[in-house]
């Protein structure tokens, strides 16, 4: 349901360049693209996740068939557990990651019916199952003693991270940072949703290709972070021998209105330090606006990006994400209170 899914673009010979169609989607931010100079073999060959994570994990979770897949790096400080976006997967963090790391842990985890998760109903998108999932996986990692957690979503995945954090359920909850999506655009562009997700290339004859879609005809701008997060995304089909989607999109359109309906309420309800990131001055509805004049979260725009800023800025996104722990002060055990022995969670 993200800009992954959103390009209008037919495939064009390598020696033209793919032009941006408008399209009235909130996440339509596509950005232009550099003219290519190396040969297409070289320029778009997957590249694996252990260029930039430390280690994957499946995690079971008791009493169910579901396997989360999560990739993790780093071993010091509070951990930022990172949400994908609809059709996108845990490795749209990737280089941010690499970054990040140097500073905190980073946790980025696959949702059902994406990557390398398995459950038994893939197509089950509800926020209630999706937030249940995260606290699942958040509880089998760390048990009930977790560390202080700043929740990162993009896009669904930011809808996702702002109901966990608005349930109150996990007290070690101590930051909040939304990517790209707030409820009036979104809600505004979910009646064209079908019509482009119908619209995409739908078939790959290979990695390269699928690659070098994503980023001459798709929504990726950064060819090195689609090399990495781009293959996960998709599936090989055995009877069509070709690439297909991992995610069935089309098929979950019952869930998408609740991903956003009341968002910015939600978002604002939220009890903990919150950062909203755009990649567009005019996303804001009005209670966001109303919530930004009485200083009750950060927000930034990030420029010359397209929807995925994770992965378009990775570095920007990386040193925002980075100033946030440290101007909230979190700590690997919560906000870090000058003076005090112990850092000290701020109960809700």
């Amino acid at each position: 349901m993200d800009s992954s899914s959103e390009s209008h673009m037919p495939p064009l010979p390598e020696d033209q360049q793919s032009e941006t169609q408008t399209s009235p989607s909130a996440f339509d931010s596509v950005p232009q693209r550099p003219p290519s100079n190396k040969s297409s073999l070289e320029k778009y060959l997957p590249v694996d996740w252990s260029l930039y994570f430390d280690k994957e994990q499946d995690v079971a979770i008791p009493d169910s068939n579901d396997v989360f897949h999560v990739y993790m790096a780093g071993t010091e400080g509070p951990v930022v557990f990172c949400l994908h976006g609809g059709g996108y997967c845990g490795l749209s963090f990737a280089l941010s990651a690499s970054i990040i790391k140097e500073k905190a842990r980073v946790v980025a985890m696959d949702f059902r019916g994406h990557g390398k998760s398995v459950t038994d109903n893939d197509l089950d998108l509800s926020v209630e199952t999706m937030c249940n999932d995260v606290i699942a996986v958040i509880k089998q990692l760390y048990g009930d003693s977790p560390p202080a957690i700043i929740l990162v979503g993009h896009s669904m995945g930011g809808s996702i991270a702002v109901h966990v954090a608005a349930r109150r359920s996990l007290s070690t909850i101590a930051g909040l940072v939304v990517v790209d999506v707030v409820e009036g655009t979104a809600m505004a562009s979910l009646i064209h949703m079908q019509k482009i997700l119908s619209s995409r290339v739908q078939h790959f004859s290979s990695l390269e290709k699928a690659i070098e879609w994503s980023v001459r005809g798709g929504s990726l701008r950064n060819v090195d972070s689609a090399r990495v997060s781009i293959p996960s995304t998709l599936k090989y089909d055995d009877s069509k021998k070709c690439y297909v989607y991992r995610t069935e999109l089309e098929k979950t359109e019952q869930y998408w209105r609740e991903w956003y309906e009341g968002l910015s309420d939600t978002f604002l309800s939220c009890p903990v330090p919150k950062l909203l990131l755009l990649a567009g001055t005019d996303r804001l509805d009005k209670s966001l606006t109303i919530g930004q004049m009485q200083g009750k979260f950060q927000m930034i725009v990030v420029r010359h990006t397209g929807h995925a800023i994770q992965e378009d800025s990775h570095e920007e996104f990386a040193n925002l994400v980075m100033n946030f722990i440290s101007r909230n002060r979190i700590g690997p055990h919560g906000v870090e209170i000058p003076g005090l022995l112990k850092p000290a969670f701020s109960k809700p």
